[in-house]
């Protein structure tokens, strides 16, 4: 499903029009992003599942191409737990 497929089907769910609920997921991602820029971020909705922003560690990896070892920089990555009424 793609952004616009999906503003489409919330508008008809909803009953309003595309333009609010295009603003409506724009919020909502608006708020997501910002909640897991924070130092713990994480957000559970209830009978979906969690997103949360964990740090992944430096680490070793290989250039597929030459066989070097290489080092990979540790970074912070989200990660999602779906809720058991989602699958």
């Amino acid at each position: 499903m793609t952004k616009a497929e999906l503003i489409e089907k919330m508008a008809k769910d909803a009953g309003i029009s595309k333009v609010a609920a295009g603003a409506a997921l724009a919020s909502f991602t608006d708020g997501v992003t910002k909640s897991l820029k924070k130092k713990n971020g994480k957000i559970t909705l209830v009978g979906f599942g969690t997103f949360k922003k964990v740090y992944r560690k430096t680490r070793k990896g290989r250039n597929p191409q030459t066989g070097e070892i290489i080092k990979i920089k540790g970074k912070n990555v989200v990660k999602f737990k779906a809720s058991k009424n989602l699958i």
